[in-house]
């Protein structure tokens, strides 16, 4: 097949693509268009080692520049693609140009939710997604400054844990009841927040903001409720939107994400998408997802690059992800949901334990703490719909994977 392709997003499912293609013998042409002024690199850092400088760039490259250039995948860097025409297979770029494509891939992945209020681009307020973004503040995390970071997501503790540990007096200001109030149990938000306050992290659940004030930089926060934050710098984790925007334009599906189905196909045969972009179905979860996981960027960059070869495979893995804070490894596996009966394994107070959901007497996650081997079976436990009896899976002495059932 000489047929070229082209990819419009450099992250890490549209590199995915391109180095699978490759492996898989693909041997026409691929270009892949970047916004970025960097090599396709690993996003988990941002908001650990290479935010407590402790990683530097060259070395989170998932592949190094020469790669491109000796595996002929022509990687045009600070480019974006202003449309797409699906009737004559033709992209159009920021630079005026004009790209044929056989195959076309969008991996255009999400940008974050911005925060529309008074104050809110004051030199001093900033958002984490790519390197650019911590490069713009990561040297100002100082003995003393004092941080205040508007979302207890995920962003948001890692970018505390980091903070903190560099001296600097960190205040979370989070709207819901609990931080990772979305994702978690009550008991793995409440362990959280103890952790966080044990090292001297302010958190403030049930707050909302209104609005960033100072004389031409930040100074201040101010809340809800009327009252202010001093603040040298602010760092807002509040989600991310997906970028369709292209696809919407070109006449593509889109609910919540450009819709693909299990091997990342659009309904158009040309085109595919992979990534945080795009709403795929999972019958491991029995329902589409959007899931915004390095894990899934990866395997649907797989996934688009085994079907343009001809060799279409389903992509339907357990969902999972992890979160570096301190000492602790959280490993996550499936997804739970508010109800899920909730069982916990091992010791909060050695932080070493793991949160088990069952849905209707299902397994369907794991919550791990410093517990890879609970993290590591979860997944066949998931994936084969198991019920366990609640009062052995209680048991950490009880592996989980005692729970199913003897093949054949």
């Amino acid at each position: 097949m000489s047929e070229n392709v082209l990819i419009i997003g450099a992250g890490q499912a549209g590199a995915q693509t391109a180095i699978f293609l490759r492996q898989n013998q693909f041997a026409g042409p691929i270009t892949m268009i970047g916004d970025e002024a960097y090599v396709p690199y690993e996003r988990p850092p941002l908001s650990k080692g290479f935010l407590a400088g402790e990683v530097e760039l060259e070395r989170m490259a998932m592949r190094p520049a020469a790669f491109y250039a000796d595996k002929n995948i022509d990687l045009r860097l600070k480019t974006t693609v202003s449309h797409i025409d699906r009737v004559q297979k033709t992209v159009g770029l920021s630079t005026g140009e004009v790209l044929r494509y056989g195959k076309l891939v969008l991996a255009t992945g999400g940008r974050v939710r911005r925060m529309i209020c008074p104050g809110a681009d004051l030199p001093g307020v900033h958002y984490l997604r790519n390197a650019e973004d911590v490069l713009g503040f990561r040297n100002r995390l100082t003995p003393g400054v004092k941080l205040v970071i508007v979302g207890g997501g995920y962003i948001g503790l890692e970018v505390a844990a980091v903070a903190v540990k560099r001296g600097c007096k960190v205040t979370i200001l989070e709207m819901m009841p609990l931080v990772l109030n979305r994702v978690v149990a009550p008991e793995m938000s409440r362990f959280y927040t103890d952790v966080h306050r044990a090292e001297g992290v302010d958190i403030r659940t049930s707050e909302t903001v209104t609005g960033f004030e100072g004389a031409g930089t930040l100074a201040r926060v101010r809340c809800g409720d009327g009252s202010a934050i001093d603040a040298d710098l602010a760092v807002i984790g509040i989600g991310i939107v997906p970028n369709v925007e292209l696809a919407v334009e070109a006449g593509l599906p889109v609910d919540n994400g450009i819709v693909v189905d299990e091997c990342a196909r659009t309904i158009d045969p040309d085109i595919f998408a992979a990534g945080d972009c795009t709403n795929h179905p999972s019958r491991v979860v029995g329902e589409r997802l959007r899931l915004e996981s390095v894990p899934n960027a990866l395997g649907q960059g797989k996934a688009a690059a085994l079907a343009i070869t001809g060799a279409p495979a389903a992509y339907d893995e357990v969902p999972w992800f992890w979160s570096d804070q301190y000492d602790l490894k959280l490993q996550m596996a499936g997804l739970s949901k508010p109800g899920d009966q909730v069982v916990i394994r091992g010791s909060r107070e050695g932080r070493k334990f793991s949160a088990c959901y069952l849905r209707d007497g299902v397994f369907v996650a794991c919550h791990a703490v410093n517990m890879a081997k609970d993290f590591l079976q979860s997944k066949k436990l998931i994936s084969h719909r198991i019920r366990p009896d609640p009062s052995l899976l209680a048991d950490p002495a009880t592996p989980l994977q005692a729970f199913i059932p003897p093949a054949g």
